[in-house]
């Protein structure tokens, strides 16, 4: 963390959240204000990009004064701006940016590109009571991405394993379809398999009968398509599929997880992204290190889904690595995680 204390304004504009934090580097959390598109995007049954971006553009300038309000501060009290430049949604990336590059020169501040997935990886470590120990592991899991990492330090992460095709969430939202649940699906899967049989069907857990530490989803989705299209009574099942898919989809991360335990002999393992939310992904993990030396850490709740909160934290602790001084619009649609 800084010396000094620092004030943090952050834009998160990646998907279909729009989001201002400003965060202190002594004193917190100052505002978190965000905005969920997902009643724009839901009779659509999944985002659209360029109604995304639009959403974001409206809604930014309201989200700044809401945060400004909560505190009554103003943009003069900001040291530092910061901005999800990546992975995302072009579009979108490309308003948050330039939202937050313009206050930045209004005020004759700096500004600092922050990585969308850095900013989960770090966001348990906001709240937590005490930190993991460095090195540590990170499984990321998001509608976008699902990763395994080393973090040795701030900004050195070593990716140890990744979705080969879709990603945890990606697959929890594109089965939640199949069966018929609203958009955005993964949370109405999880909630509906509450009341199922996860014994009920036997799916296979991909890719864990080989070594590594990669995950292929794709294959899974496909089965439980099958499984689907050949129930006649789908609806009295419905709950036993969703139960069993998501047993599924957990047991294949923890026994990922245990040989990246194994393999690296790190202690702390930091859990983060949209899917970190998942009770039972919780419950199974927490349940895995109870009555052992290891350590598994998860973010708030509401740090779980997209938010400028973690990325403004993000901003903190990279801000003595230098900062992104400059008005060049720089966004990347693709940019992994061990290419800071």
């Amino acid at each position: 963390m800084p010396n000094s204390s620092l004030t943090f304004l952050a834009v998160e504009s990646s998907c279909d959240e729009t989001a201002i934090a400003i965060y202190n580097s002594e004193k917190g959390v100052l505002a978190n204000e965000i905005y969920s598109q997902i009643p724009l995007h839901r009779e659509y049954g999944g985002v659209v990009p360029e109604l995304a971006a639009r959403d974001h553009l409206r809604r930014l300038p309201l989200l700044l004064q809401q945060a400004l309000k909560s505190g009554t501060y103003s943009l003069t009290d900001i040291d530092i701006f910061a901005y999800t430049a990546g992975p995302g949604l072009l579009g979108a990336l490309m308003t948050g940016a330039t939202f937050a590059k313009g206050l930045a020169f209004a005020q004759k501040k700096p500004v600092m590109a922050i990585h969308h997935m850095e900013g989960h990886l770090l966001s348990p470590l906001l709240y937590a009571k005490e930190q993991p120990e460095f090195p540590f592991l990170s499984l990321l899991v998001s509608g976008g991405h699902t990763l395994l990492v080393a973090v040795k330090a701030i900004g050195n992460y070593e990716i140890l394993g990744q979705t080969l095709d879709d990603s945890v969430g990606e697959s929890f939202d594109k089965t939640a379809k199949l069966m018929g649940l609203p958009y955005p699906g993964g949370p109405e899967l999880a909630q509906l398999a509450e009341t199922g049989n996860p014994k009920k069907f036997k799916l296979p857990r991909p890719m864990t009968n080989r070594p590594g530490l990669d995950f292929s989803f794709s294959g899974l989705k496909t089965q439980t398509r099958l499984l689907i299209e050949n129930q006649p009574n789908m609806a009295e099942i419905r709950a036993d599929i969703a139960a069993s898919f998501e047993q599924t989809i957990i047991d294949t991360i923890l026994i990922k997880c245990r040989r990246a335990w194994q393999q690296t002999g790190y202690r702390d393992l930091v859990i983060a992204g949209g899917v970190s939310a998942n009770k039972l992904l919780r419950q199974t993990l927490q349940n895995e290190v109870n009555n052992t030396t290891r350590r598994v850490f998860f973010p708030e709740q509401a740090l779980s889904t997209d938010n400028a909160l973690m990325i403004a934290f993000a901003a903190s602790l990279q801000y003595p690595r230098g900062i992104d001084d400059n008005l060049e619009i720089n966004v990347k649609a693709r940019w992994a995680l061990d290419k800071l």
